[in-house]
């Protein structure tokens, strides 16, 4: 098992939090086997994986503990790639791991933001005080670059740079963000985020870092050690208090989603917002169609006069009034 999670850093390069979520995982599987009696992963067969997944939702649920369908996906792919992966190096005969077939995953559209509430949001931090300043900053980065929580707390200084550009072309301010995998993508920083940034820049840091020892760090806490995911959460949380939004509408990833829909939707093309937002697959990108689509529908069946089947109290729509030639034929056309 340890050589399956040392591949998934190493070669996979998952972040250390779903490497700990994996090696859970599979520390419960094994002791589902040690259960049955099988210390030897070569004795599982198909029939043996059939009965895992019925037995993790029961021991869950007697346990009060609510398992998404993300969560139980998530843990059967981990006992499959252990198989899979034993299998590839010739430990073990066999791979029964397609046998283990998980929950269907509702598809369900992310949920962005409009231009006005997020504008009310980054809005809600307007006060000159350092921790309005830093929180500021952080609310125009995030829906500016469309970057993960992880990538934002990872960043340093030196990650936000100013390229200078050939004919005569105003500079580009840019940010060099790290995301799964530890694949690098550069994204252009907007001027409302790099004023804000530079705001940030000179009249809060300084004084953030002389107090703690993250000098490299691009956004600090109070004390001046790194922020972590949870505090931004809680920065971004209590700006949606602030703007009267409802809490379950705002998070991080909720400004990712306004940042890719907000683009898709003013006409960006598809393989760009790929890039800005470092998905592995165009694939992935494609859902925001479906997002900007859904809206366009919404739009259409509340605002039109006529988008819906009349009733049968409001009848057929009348027909056209026939209007007469000069020859006394009707003509309706």
């Amino acid at each position: 098992m340890a050589g399956f999670l040392v591949a998934l850093r190493a070669e996979r390069g998952l972040a250390e939090n779903t490497v700990r979520a994996y090696r859970s995982d599979l520390r419960a599987y094994r002791g589902w086997l040690a259960e049955r009696g099988i210390t030897d992963l070569a004795e599982v067969d198909e029939a043996t994986l059939r009965a895992y997944p019925g037995w993790l939702a029961e021991t869950r649920a007697a346990a009060g503990v609510a398992t998404s369908a993300a969560t139980t996906g998530r843990m059967l792919s981990a006992v499959r790639g252990l198989h899979r992966q034993l299998f590839r190096d010739g430990t073990l005969p066999t791979d029964p791991g397609p046998a283990l077939r998980g929950p269907r995953r509702p598809r369900r559209l992310p949920k962005a933001l409009s231009i006005a509430e997020v504008t009310r949001l980054i809005e809600s931090a307007a006060g000159d005080d350092p921790v309005s300043l830093r929180d500021r900053a952080i609310l125009e980065f995030l829906y500016a670059t469309g970057c993960r929580v992880s990538e934002l707390t990872g960043l340093v200084v030196d990650d936000v740079q100013t390229l200078e550009r050939v004919d005569d072309a105003p500079p580009l301010d840019v940010v060099r963000l790290r995301g799964k995998g530890d694949r690098q993508r550069i994204v252009p920083v907007g001027a409302c985020a790099r004023h804000a940034l530079d705001a940030y820049l000179v009249r809060v840091r300084p004084a953030l870092a002389a107090r703690g020892r993250s000098r490299s760090r691009l956004f600090l806490g109070v004390r001046g050690g790194p922020l972590s995911r949870q505090a931004v959460w809680e920065i971004i949380a209590r700006a949606g208090r602030r703007a009267g939004l409802p809490e379950h509408r705002v998070s991080p990833h909720v400004l990712r989603h306004s940042f890719a829909t907000h683009l898709v939707s003013g006409g960006a093309d598809l393989r760009v917002v790929q890039e800005l937002l470092g998905h592995a697959s165009v694939t992935t990108t494609q859902i925001y169609t479906r997002v900007t689509e859904e809206h366009l529908r919404e739009v259409y069946a509340t605002s039109h006069p006529r988008a819906h089947r009349a009733t049968p109290a409001q009848g057929r729509p009348p027909e056209p009034a026939p209007v007469r030639d000069d020859g006394g034929s009707e003509v309706t056309d």
